[in-house]
């Protein structure tokens, strides 16, 4: 009775409804083939759930290929469920109760949303939808022009609809839109002509400038964290972050109670040292890099000889094959189409025999090439590593300034506090014995830190390669038992 009473019944978005709605979407000519082998989720590219009272976006992660959904006119109160549909370019939501414009994340390919008639009061948390061209979202609660200009960020935004809003009805409503979106050619279903735009351009042309002008500033600044972010990444990928400049000269003598009156051990030095070793890292990281592509263009190589060597195989046997099939087919005496076929069953036999022989080469050649990847990276992570280990030079930089002392040969700039510090061997030594364990502990720390990174990177690297190869091994063999039982079917049906 609830049909007659408040609210309709919601529908459940489960596995059995899903399959009933993707069986009765098929295209005829795809209908057969449906019944035969059932609804796969994940090859579904359209998917119509309209007008089916669905409360609930819930159950389609395995719609992975899923391009168009349809899910206007239900009784939907927020968009959720959506995060693995990341092929999905045209997303209907109209026509539900949704108050907030979110989980739209992952929906990086979307070009077309419609969010007309729902509650929605802001437009907002759209930010990764940067090929968006179409977006409906008439007979909602947007007031404010401030926050319509969030959709200057798309640039291939074409069509704009904000008609039915609060919005639409503040004066020179279209103008504004005109002026601020100059690449915008139709607005609320009707053509944005030359002459209204034109007319907005001039209407509104210094506050398009000073608000261009801002959003230069701010592209800039976005521009330059990216570039340090991209440059942060680099010295990541290289193992040697903050070590071009003074962080770990500042992290050793940072709880150093002596660091004021000993800040003569030269600090110059100890960043020259640190930048030594960045510079190594980055020359090692790009030289591993330049290993590891070699590595993927020789594998790629050797995989691809081995599939024409079996393509030649595989066209020869087959040619042979569909000769043997015809002479089979003209054939009907019992006795000769069995002889017929144990001699098609031997030629099987042997083409899977042609094909391990050949799978095992390949799979030899591509082990030979992956232990000579991970023996020349092994080698390069135990020349960085050796490399770290530049403490003893800190140490030296130490004693250095301390024979300067002895032989009356310091800088001018030193303070007469540090100059009589300094004239007393046994005071500097145990001030700088007293920091010594601080100073190794960070040294060390960060040589550790460095070792164990470099090392776990190229564990997991050769680990991922193996890994991959032993897959795509396992999956060519399963494809040719696939195809010699398919063989094998065929001859089978001569003997019924």
């Amino acid at each position: 009775m609830s049909e007659y009473f408040g609210e309709p019944e919601s529908t459940v978005l489960d596995e059995q409804f899903l399959k009933k709605v993707a069986k009765l979407q098929t295209p005829q000519n795809l209908a057969g083939i449906v019944k035969r082998e059932g609804i796969h989720f994940d090859e579904v590219l359209d998917l119509t759930l309209e007008c089916r009272n669905i409360a609930v976006i819930e159950n389609l992660r395995e719609f992975t290929s899923l391009a168009k959904l349809y899910l206007n006119n239900n009784l939907i109160e927020k968009i959720e469920g959506l995060d693995c549909l990341i092929n999905l370019t045209c997303l209907n939501l109209s026509f539900n109760k949704i108050q907030k414009i979110e989980g739209l994340e992952s929906l990086q390919k979307l070009e077309v949303l419609n969010l007309s008639n729902n509650k929605i009061a802001v437009i907002e948390n759209m930010d990764k939808l940067e090929k968006l061209s179409h977006f409906c979202i008439a007979n909602n609660l947007i007031e404010q022009l401030d926050n319509v200009l969030y959709m200057r960020k798309f640039k291939n935004l074409f069509t704009l609809t904000l008609s039915g809003n609060p919005v639409s009805k503040v004066d020179d409503y279209k103008l504004f839109i005109a002026a601020y979106f100059p690449n915008l050619m139709c607005l609320d279903y009707k053509i944005l002509n030359e002459n209204t735009k034109n007319d907005a351009s001039i209407k509104y042309q210094y506050a398009l400038e000073e608000m261009r002008r801002e959003e230069l500033q701010e592209q800039q600044a976005i521009n330059a964290d990216k570039s340090q972010e991209a440059e942060l990444q680099l010295h990541t990928d290289a193992f040697v972050e903050f070590l071009n400049g003074s962080y770990l000269f500042k992290s050793m003598f940072k709880d150093d109670p002596e660091v004021e009156t000993l800040h003569c051990v030269p600090e110059d030095e100890m960043v020259d040292l640190c930048m030594q070793l960045f510079q190594i890292g980055l020359a090692e990281h790009k030289q591993r890099e330049t290993e590891v592509k070699s590595f993927f263009s020789g594998q790629a190589k050797t995989v691809a000889d081995c599939q024409q060597k079996a393509s030649q195989i595989l066209a020869h046997f087959e040619r042979q094959h569909q000769q043997r099939i015809d002479e089979l087919e003209q054939l009907s005496d019992p006795d000769e189409i069995k002889e017929k076929i144990n001699q098609c069953n031997d030629e099987i036999k042997q083409l899977c025999k042609s094909f391990m022989s050949l799978e095992f080469q390949l799979v030899s050649q591509l082990e030979e090439i992956t232990t000579k990847l991970d023996t020349s990276i092994s080698n390069m992570v135990g020349n960085f590593s050796d490399n770290q280990n530049f403490f003893q030079n800190v140490r030296n930089i130490a004693v250095a300034t301390l024979e300067k002392v002895a032989n009356d040969d310091l800088e001018e700039n030193m303070s007469d506090e540090v100059r009589m510090l300094f004239t007393d061997k046994d005071t500097v030594m145990s001030a700088l014995t007293a920091g010594h364990d601080n100073h190794v502990m960070k040294i060390n720390d960060r040589e550790t830190l460095m070792a164990t990174r470099v090392n776990a990177w190229k564990v997991v690297l050769i680990n991922e390669i193996q890994d991959k190869q032993l897959k795509q091994h396992r999956m060519r063999i399963s494809d040719l038992h696939r195809y010699a039982d398919y063989l094998r079917e065929q001859l089978a049906k001569f003997l019924e």
